[in-house]
């Protein structure tokens, strides 16, 4: 087996390893409301997410994976080594996150580390100052101003269905509604499954694609229906593992979560991520979606019923992700061009 094709191999294992790592730093996203409201068990709620997860495999298309493998960095620039550096990048920021139990952005890591990685690749190249080239500015200016609308969709939506559920069932007690959206969040927490494995997967089948691409092995970016399967079916594995870390911040720390308040935090996550999937097709972040959609549904009780300080930290650890992710794509690819092979 030659060199380039040995290569090729590790890279696609490496990138499974991303959507593995993925699947459970982002499994928080999707069951923290469920576990917290104690409509299911930690055990049956991962159960439940990864099999939405993988059941989006046949319905939303490849628009997000085409964003990701060829509309946002130069491919002419690119080799199997820079999405290598990226991925390293990615893993490292996704793992010491979740250490931390900070529900950071997985799809902002992986864009990120991509994306230092090939300005490192161009500085290397040309000059540093050449190094932005290297990205196509219509698709990440849409990324990142999505980042700032995407949590406050999410919040907005939630806050305006909780406002909708309380006028609805206004002559309702509380533990007779709680009632009926135990049932329901079973639902909501399948949509928003459903959702994440819809955008996150695609993120994963992207970069391979383009790995494929770059070292000949495709003509052209489009994505095989093999890689489609692989990266869904490794999200969801990652998925059944687990996030709890992410979990108790996501689901309990933040605000306190009734069945009711669980299902309008889910379905406005859910509906402003497919937005992002099937009609923006961009790599939209489920974690900030769903932190938003939860601090929504806190401040219908009152301001003071979300805790500002977690949120704070989290924003935080927003803000850092996609320039910390890039830090180290960059010197992975600063590591990786010390060896002739990859220069």
């Amino acid at each position: 087996m030659d060199p380039t094709t040995l290569l090729v191999i590790l890279i696609v294992i490496v990138a499974l390893g991303f959507d593995f790592v993925n699947g459970f730093h982002d499994a928080a996203n999707s069951i923290a409301t469920v576990v917290a409201t104690r409509v299911l068990t930690p055990t049956q709620a991962v159960i439940w997410a990864a099999a939405f997860n993988f059941i989006a495999v046949f319905t939303v298309g490849t628009g997000v994976a085409n964003t990701v493998g060829s509309g946002m960095i130069d491919l002419r620039y690119v080799t199997p080594y820079v999405i290598l550096a990226g991925l390293i990048g990615a893993i490292a920021w996704d793992l010491l996150t979740w250490w931390f139990g900070l529900p950071t952005s997985s799809s902002h890591a992986l864009l990120g580390g991509y994306a230092g990685a090939a300005m490192a690749r161009m500085t290397h190249l040309k000059t540093i100052d050449r190094s932005f080239d290297v990205l196509i500015a219509g698709p990440w200016i849409r990324t990142i101003v999505f980042i700032v609308i995407a949590p406050l969709l999410g919040m907005a939506l939630s806050y305006l269905m909780m406002i909708a559920v309380y006028w609805l069932f206004r002559n309702t007690r509380p533990d007779r509604m709680d009632r009926h959206f135990r049932k329901a969040q079973l639902a909501s927490s399948a949509l928003l499954s459903f959702s994440h494995g819809a955008n996150d997967a695609q993120k994963t089948a992207g970069i391979i694609t383009g790995v494929l691409v770059t070292s000949g092995f495709l003509p052209k970016f489009q994505v095989p229906y093999w890689v489609l399967v692989a990266s869904y079916l490794t999200i969801s594995l990652g998925t059944l593992s687990g996030g709890w870390r992410i979990v108790r911040t996501m689901g309990s720390r933040l605000t306190r979560l009734k069945p009711r308040s669980g299902f309008c935090a889910e379905t406005s996550a859910a509906l402003s991520i497919l937005f992002a999937t099937t009609y923006l097709k961009l790599p939209v972040s489920t974690t900030h979606v769903t932190a938003g959609a939860i601090a929504g549904v806190g401040a219908i009780q009152r301001i003071k019923a979300v805790r500002w300080g977690v949120a704070t930290n989290i924003l935080w650890a927003w803000v850092l992700t996609i320039p910390a992710s890039a830090v180290i794509g960059w010197l992975s690819m600063d590591l990786l061009q010390s060896f002739p092979a990859a220069r």
